[in-house]
């Protein structure tokens, strides 16, 4: 199963509610968890997101929900590609390194520069899409065209000039609030979803750049890419602080999270010599001592927060971790 970083949510919640709706309900009814509303670094199933953008924008009568949304994302919300691409000193070389690392935020997403399709010299075309052979979700396209083209009006200026948009499909929208929302005449039922732009843009120098920082964030992105499909621990760390404070730190909800069965995440962590009542532990231990020293947060509100379900519990497991009480622990800064 194919995932995507929930940072794609972003600004889903927020637009849902100004729409009248609750982005809880809808997202536990495609099975999505709720945490992935509010995080941006859980990995959820890629077909849950598209499923839950499409069900709020049926059921708010809503056919420009990914363009709503799109509006309200920012080029952070891609994490440390997003610091590779600000420092990128030309738009190709922006462009080659989010066709290279996007699966980082999205195995599924891919992004390429080809020829334009109508062969206007002078033209290029980005083109956004799934991998062959996927469904083409009329929402998640909508967002992820959107979102491009906002980033590349961001890194290159507002009238980057824009030729026209192709996408895949007739919207149920009007045509006239895609065409106002990209500044460019929009063309439906075209073979792919695409953004056609000058093709001298593309070399286009980036302003305030650094060059020493891009190389640190392609060298990070490089070391994700050999560690793809690697070590679960760091995953399921992740999970859990994500987790804590919010929702019950169980395997299965960490295994759905995962896109696990959890029998097959405990597998996983017994080939890598742990457990994931280790990891919880670790985790807890972890985030307790930096409560405990750099916050003045009641012993009650931190036993809540690493999914205790009292002061006690939470009193034993200091005196396990470190033989002292919790306010000792405190004291000793």
């Amino acid at each position: 199963m194919s995932v995507i970083r929930s940072a794609g949510l972003r600004g889903f919640r927020a637009v849902v509610a100004e729409l009248g709706g609750d982005a809880e309900e809808l997202a536990t009814a495609v099975g999505l968890p709720i945490a992935a509303l509010d995080a941006d670094d859980l990995l959820v199933p890629d077909d849950a997101m598209a499923a839950v953008l499409e069900l709020a924008a049926h059921r708010l009568n809503c056919a420009d929900l990914g363009l709503r949304i799109a509006y309200r994302q920012d080029l952070d919300m891609l994490g440390p590609l997003a610091l590779a691409i600000r420092n990128s000193p030309t738009l190709t070389d922006a462009l080659e390194c989010t066709s290279r690392y996007l699966f980082v935020h999205a195995r599924s997403l891919s992004l390429s520069l080809e020829p334009d399709p109508y062969a206007d010299r002078g033209v290029v075309a980005l083109r956004y899409g799934t991998q062959p052979g996927l469904p083409t979700p009329v929402q998640g396209t909508d967002l992820g065209l959107g979102f491009l083209h906002r980033t590349i009006e961001r890194l290159a200026g507002a009238r980057y000039g824009l030729r026209s948009v192709e996408l895949p499909y007739r919207p149920q929208a009007p045509l006239r609030v895609y065409e106002e929302f990209f500044g460019a005449p929009v063309r439906v039922g075209r073979p792919a979803a695409v953004l056609r732009v000058p093709g001298a843009l593309t070399g286009k120098t980036l302003a305030g750049g650094d060059e020493n920082l891009h190389r640190l964030a392609i060298a990070f992105l490089a070391e994700q890419a050999k560690q793809a499909g690697g070590s679960m621990v760091p995953r399921v760390q992740a999970a859990l602080r994500q987790l804590l404070g919010t929702t019950p730190p169980e395997i299965d909800i960490v295994a759905t999270l995962l896109t696990l069965h959890p029998r097959t995440l405990q597998r996983r962590l017994a080939a890598e010599g742990t457990s994931f009542a280790h990891i919880l532990d670790a985790v807890r231990r972890e985030e307790a001592r930096r409560y405990l020293t750099t916050t003045d947060m009641p012993m009650t509100q931190i036993a809540s927060l690493l999914g205790l379900s009292e002061q006690a519990t939470f009193t034993r497991c200091c005196r396990r971790w470190w033989d002292l009480t919790p306010s000792a622990v405190r004291r000793a800064g």
